[in-house]
């Protein structure tokens, strides 16, 4: 019978936001959207037409990203007091939502330890358990 294959983050990450905004801005980037995205973005907007203008959506090839403000920050992106907040937090994209969980950060320990440089939120706070961290890094 074959060994299942442990991965190196079996016990777990922490992990915490710290609202430092770093993987909302800074260096260019995409944070891709689908139709559903945009129609809860927009109805979370306020918006009665489930769409998104120019200056908040881009198309890139044949997918949809949202835009950013000059300096790379995301649209949404709102800075005060020293802290990062979403504007559209509640409805935000499955990309914004698995952060830091991802297949490139989970890769290996090198891999988390190189993308927690840029976030104080990663080893950080509450103890993420592996299965959840596992439904995250799928729905990517």
């Amino acid at each position: 019978m074959p060994r299942l294959k442990t991965k190196w983050y079996q016990a777990g990450l922490r992990f915490e936001c710290s609202q430092c905004g770093n993987c909302c801005g800074g260096a260019p980037g995409y944070v891709w959207v689908t139709r559903d995205d945009v129609k809860k973005i927009s109805e979370f907007l306020g918006k009665k037409d489930g769409q998104l203008d120019k200056s908040q959506i881009r198309r890139v090839g044949l997918r949809h990203s949202l835009t950013e403000k000059p300096g790379g920050d995301c649209i949404f992106l709102k800075r005060e007091n020293g802290k990062s907040m979403c504007g559209i937090y509640p409805v935000r994209p499955i990309q914004c939502r698995t952060w830091p969980f991802w297949g490139g950060n989970l890769k290996s320990p090198d891999s988390w330890n190189e993308a927690s440089i840029g976030c104080p939120g990663m080893g950080e706070g509450k103890l993420h358990n592996f299965v959840h961290i596992e439904e995250l890094r799928i729905k990517t």
